[in-house]
């Protein structure tokens, strides 16, 4: 199972820190404009937690041992519920982290392109340069 963050994903600027990779920026911007989406993140958080698993083991140790003569069936059937929906949150967790990637490798792509056609330029004068001095070198000329 993937694991999934909250949309202040910090994995590139530092732990507590605002992200810095303008990419992340924009899909947790865009995340926390839909009130669903927060709430799916936090729930989606807080599944993926350790405190998630105690609070589980508790709520079902006390209900089965002082609740329930029998816990079986309605046991089955409230973790086969939970399980459904948090299969969900998992889904919109990858989703979330499919959005990202691709706005990162957008972003990361234009900025290479970007940088590619910085350098073609700047070899473009240099090599313009080089033969500009060469023929003033092989002419004579100082100036």
């Amino acid at each position: 199972m993937t694991a999934v963050t909250a949309p202040t994903d910090t994995r590139l600027s530092g732990v507590g820190a605002p992200p810095k990779h303008p990419a992340l920026r924009r899909v947790a911007a865009k995340r926390a404009e839909s009130a669903q989406l927060v709430v799916a993140d936090a729930i989606t958080k807080f599944a993926g937690s350790m405190a998630f698993v105690y609070l589980h083991v508790a709520i079902f140790a006390i209900w089965m041992i002082f609740v329930e003569s029998n816990p079986w069936p309605k046991l089955t059937l409230i973790v086969s519920l939970e399980a459904i929906f948090l299969s969900t949150f998992v889904m919109i967790g990858q989703n979330r982290q499919a959005d990202f990637e691709q706005a990162k490798a957008d972003h990361d792509f234009n900025e290479q392109e970007t940088e590619l056609k910085t350098n073609t330029e700047l070899t473009k004068q240099i090599h313009t340069l080089t033969q500009e001095l060469y023929r003033r070198a092989q002419a004579g000329d100082t100036h």
